[in-house]
């Protein structure tokens, strides 16, 4: 025959590293700091912070309501001893949900629970009547936490209040963008095509569901107030950087401008600067650059052309990057270093209309890094209207890299340079 010992039924709830911190958390309470009816209002309002739900909330209302006011005095204990069966009939759910939930409870540190050997909840008094302790649903956690919550619930709503400013703003901006392309009479049709596929790209990427940060708002609202500008044909926005400062360019030499302007920027430009082999548009010498500069450039221009295919060159530094490429700070995508750059590939991929095919052919041919600048040198000269098909410009340049005759470092620098001029 079997073995006829009956299992004995497990004594206690579950215990965790967690629970029975909790339980210790609980003990350092110093009741009579905040009253049951602060606790109330908290228990109802952290449905916004989604630690619980509404049911759960409500629970625990009526768990707080339970216990006598005078038990959160400094000389009470607040402990519930109500049973599951008229928990539930008081929230109007069953005894098993209720279970369900005082565990659900538990586990967030919202209370604690201390069991009895037969699951019985009972006080247990001293001499005078006053309750010391006993086996039920302790609320003392929530007066440790009481702070701590409280500050979450405040910082839930105020980042609520704050995206549903930035909404409002971006829904303006929105509006506002569609408008200026409707009023626009001196632009050409092509260029009102490509400013009208952008606004409906930027608004595609925001969700129509309330479910989206102020952050992101507040980025697709830059980039609308952007295309505002553009349409309104007002002068760009200078670039906040000295011309004096942060001048880490080897190729552009002390009192040499190099000046790269497009004389219609909406108008489609020629092939030639379309092209992937313009890395470089004409560049015109100041007249302040001496003939040893000049000299000095030829030859390192001719020692680069010597060079075989192949051979690797320095990156350049992620601030010549940032300062090259306004358009990284206008989409709000500033990287603060190589890995957030490489971060915001895909992102600036579908602001350009870049394929996913066409980034990995890049990240594969050129590394994270570079394959990062050439995607952001790409964004920038397709913001500038330089470029009709992004696609197919990066493409060429990861050719280009394949063969050993890209060279970023002359994009990124005569980039910076337009700007510092």
């Amino acid at each position: 025959m079997g073995d006829t010992h009956m299992q004995q039924r497990p004594i206690g709830r579950r215990v965790t590293p967690q629970r029975a911190q909790f339980r210790r958390l609980a003990q350092s309470a110093d009741i009579g700091t905040v009253t049951r009816g602060q606790l109330a209002v908290l228990a109802q309002s952290l449905t916004c912070t989604g630690l619980i739900n509404g049911t759960e909330s409500h629970l625990l209302t009526a768990l707080i309501n339970t216990a006598p006011a005078e038990s959160f005095d400094a000389s009470g204990t607040p402990i519930v001893f109500k049973s599951n069966q008229q928990l539930a009939f008081e929230i109007g759910r069953s005894i098993g949900r209720v279970s369900r939930m005082l565990s659900r409870l538990f586990d967030v540190g919202l209370i604690t629970m201390q069991d009895s050997g037969n699951y019985k909840r009972y006080p247990i008094r001293n001499g005078d009547g006053e309750i010391t302790d006993g086996c039920g649903i302790d609320l003392r956690i929530l007066i440790v936490r009481y702070v701590e919550l409280d500050e979450l619930v405040r910082q839930v709503r105020a980042e609520k209040k704050a995206a549903d400013a930035a909404r409002r703003r971006y829904r303006g901006a929105l509006r506002n963008a569609r408008y200026a392309l409707s009023t626009a009479t001196e632009l050409s049709e092509q260029v009102l095509g490509h400013i009208a596929s952008r606004i409906e790209r930027v608004s595609e990427l925001v969700p129509t569901t309330g479910k989206v940060s102020s952050g992101v708002l507040r980025r697709a609202t830059g980039i609308l107030e952007c295309i505002v500008e553009r349409l309104m044909q007002l002068p760009r926005r200078a670039a906040k950087v000295s011309r004096t400062k942060n001048m880490t360019c080897q190729n552009v030499e002390n009192g040499m401008h190099i000046q790269i302007i497009t004389p219609h920027p909406f108008e489609a430009s020629s092939d030639e600067s379309r092209s992937a082999g313009a890395e470089q548009l004409s560049r015109h010498k100041a007249g302040s650059a001496s003939n040893w500069a000049f000299e000095e450039k030829l030859k390192r221009r001719r020692s680069e052309i010597s060079q075989p295919r192949g051979f690797t060159q320095a990156m350049v530094a992620l601030r010549d990057v940032i300062r090259a490429v306004p358009a990284l700070k206008t989409y709000g995508l500033t990287p603060g270093n190589w890995a957030d750059l490489a971060r915001a590939v895909p992102l600036m991929c579908r602001f350009a209309g870049i394929s996913e095919d066409a980034r990995a052919r890049a990240v594969e041919q050129m590394g994270e890094q570079q394959a990062a600048v050439a995607v952001a040198v790409t964004l920038e000269k397709y913001e500038r209207q330089e470029v009709s098909s992004p696609g197919g410009y990066l493409r060429a340049m990861t050719d280009r890299a394949a063969a050993g005759e890209l060279y970023l470092a002359r994009s990124v620098f005569g980039l910076a340079a337009r700007d510092s001029i």
